[in-house]
């Protein structure tokens, strides 16, 4: 069945062109919108084929252009580049946005390091126990005004980037280091490991990285809703350098609009792992940066970290296993786990949530229910001690779902853990009940995407949010329960335990299973439909 946006384009697109093909049009403009609604500007013809002689046909009509030849045809709605197939408007915009970062990836910095300067980097980089690509990406970013640095989890990117600013502040002890990322929770974790690897320098550097200011993207190009920002080419940011981490969440429309912003001398040092989830909206410039020719584009600009330094057990060895090119999940290796180890697979029925999952998410909520309640109140403020100990509690477990709706979606985990209270609003919540804020909200410091827990402050219910901030219910409408997330919205985080559900889905993507075990820091518990749950889906 179409999708609403493939009927309007449908409908609108033979009064603007020549009329196509009618099974032609419907199946090429159908595949498309659906692949836009997807997170995907285009279609991959490797992996989606046409009909036979359908790109034929549309480019005989002038619906479609070779991307060589865009001026020829001015009007193509269109755009065949390669093997893939776009919107014309969605391809002019990856290009122009893909050749300004290659660019600047090509750019030396002003003024260059010397010789003398880049041998005293690699010294220093070497002491700090850095290995040869390590190196390579601090000498990157002493002579290129951008820098890809790409690894999986327990790669050392974080310590990399702390060796790489201090080396750019060991240049330049006025550069102005900007963090940021596009979660709240992504931007304070990047901050909290800058300053505790900053630690080990010396005491003008380390205390340099300690007052580094970190952020969400949104907040630092000043949003205006979804796609409107106040600063850009006429008001540009004001820094000298530009951490972007978690660069696999960031979609083509924000990363054009970080572009328009940066000062004409700024520098970009961009950090992420690119076998994780795409970003949710439009075009992932993160994959599309790691193609091969990009990459050799890019050349020493591009630096992607291979060594594990961080021995996490099974949770490692099956990310590993991901990130190789595996299709998909490899039940046979799960078969073979031992005793002990880190990750726990369970093959459950899929017509209920299974009850091992639930057993741990009522222990989590009556341990968030018993610290929230004994937190001491201060005048208008909780204990920062308890408090504290509150908010880590909320990272010691979480449950995620690549699904909203459905026996394992993350809707059905908050009904059996909260019952007819979900209907309420927040102030009626259970003191303890993990709370999502689904707005960006500047005035208040809040992004989409933070997680604060309820509390009472006497009789009054309030939400306790990091940096011991007390907000009333009513300043979070539209804020969701969060002791279960999709595996999108818990990208950029961590917790210590991960429970885990893969639902049969209708596109199986195996960076939904990488992303969401690579959310776990001590412990995985995956739960995958039983062989008899999946045969009585079938019949």
């Amino acid at each position: 069945m179409s999708s609403s946006l493939a009927t309007a384009l449908l409908d609108s697109l033979p009064r603007l062109l020549p009329a196509a093909p009618s099974d032609v049009a419907t199946g090429i403009v159908t595949a498309l919108a659906e692949a836009l609604e997807r997170g995907d500007l285009g279609l991959d013809l490797q992996s989606e084929p046409p009909q036979e002689g359908a790109l034929e046909a549309l480019m005989e009509c002038g619906w479609l252009v070779q991307a060589d030849a865009l001026e020829q045809s001015p009007e193509a709605p269109m755009v065949l580049d390669g093997s893939w197939l776009r919107w014309r408007r969605w391809h002019e915009q990856l290009q122009s946005c893909l050749e300004q970062l290659v660019n600047l990836g090509l750019t030396p910095v002003q003024p260059p390091a010397s010789s003398a300067q880049l041998s005293a980097a690699q010294r220093q980089a070497e002491q700090a126990g850095l290995d040869a690509h390590q190196c390579d990406a601090v000498r990157a970013l002493l002579e290129r005004r951008l820098v890809l640095l790409t690894g999986g989890p327990g790669t050392g990117k974080t310590s990399t980037v702390v060796q790489m600013l201090a080396a750019a502040l060991r240049q330049n002890p006025e550069l102005r280091i900007q963090l940021s990322a596009p979660t709240g929770k992504a931007s304070a974790r990047l901050a909290e490991a800058v300053q505790a690897g900053s630690r080990s320098l010396e005491a003008k550097l380390s205390d340099a990285l300690q007052q580094v200011p970190s952020g969400t993207l949104h907040r630092l190009l000043e949003a205006q809703g979804d796609s409107r920002f106040r600063r850009n080419r006429r008001q540009p940011l004001d820094l000298d350098l530009l951490v972007v981490d978690e660069l696999s969440m960031v979609d083509l429309p924000l990363m054009s609009a970080l572009l328009e912003a940066m000062p004409p001398q700024g520098q970009l040092l961009l950090v992420g792992d690119q076998h994780q989830l795409p970003p949710v909206g439009p075009g992932a410039v993160l994959e599309e940066l790691c193609r091969p020719e990009r990459l050799r584009a890019l050349d020493k600009a591009s630096v992607e970290l291979r060594t594990t330094y961080r021995n996490d057990g099974a949770i490692a060895a099956l990310a590993a296993q991901l990130r190789q090119g595996e299709s998909g999940l490899d039940t046979t290796w799960l078969r073979k786990l031992e005793p002990g180890a880190n990750v726990t697979w369970l093959e459950s029925a899929r017509q209920r949530l299974p009850e091992a999952l639930l057993e741990r998410l009522k222990q989590h909520q009556q341990r968030l229910k018993e610290l929230a309640g004994s937190l001491n109140w201060s005048a208008e403020e909780p204990n920062p001690k308890q408090a504290e100990a509150l908010l880590r509690q909320l990272e010691a477990l979480i449950a995620l779902s690549p699904i909203r709706q459905g026996a394992w979606g993350v809707e059905a985990i908050h009904r059996a853990l909260l019952g007819d209270q979900i209907q309420r609003p927040l102030q009626h919540w259970p003191i303890g009940t993990p709370v999502l804020n689904r707005q960006n909200r500047p005035e208040q410091g809040l992004a989409n995407g933070d997680i604060g827990v309820v509390v009472r402050q006497g009789a009054e219910p309030r939400v306790l949010l990091p940096g011991n901030r007390v907000l009333h219910p009513a300043q979070l409408s539209g804020a969701e329960p969060a002791f279960a997330l999709t595996v999108h919205k818990a990208q950029g985080s961590q917790y210590g335990s991960v429970l885990l559900l893969l639902p049969p889905l209708r596109h199986q993507d195996p960076r939904l299973l990488y992303t969401g075990l690579t959310r776990a820091q001590q412990d995985l518990l995956l739960i995958t439909p039983s062989t008899e749950s999946q045969r009585s889906d079938s019949t």
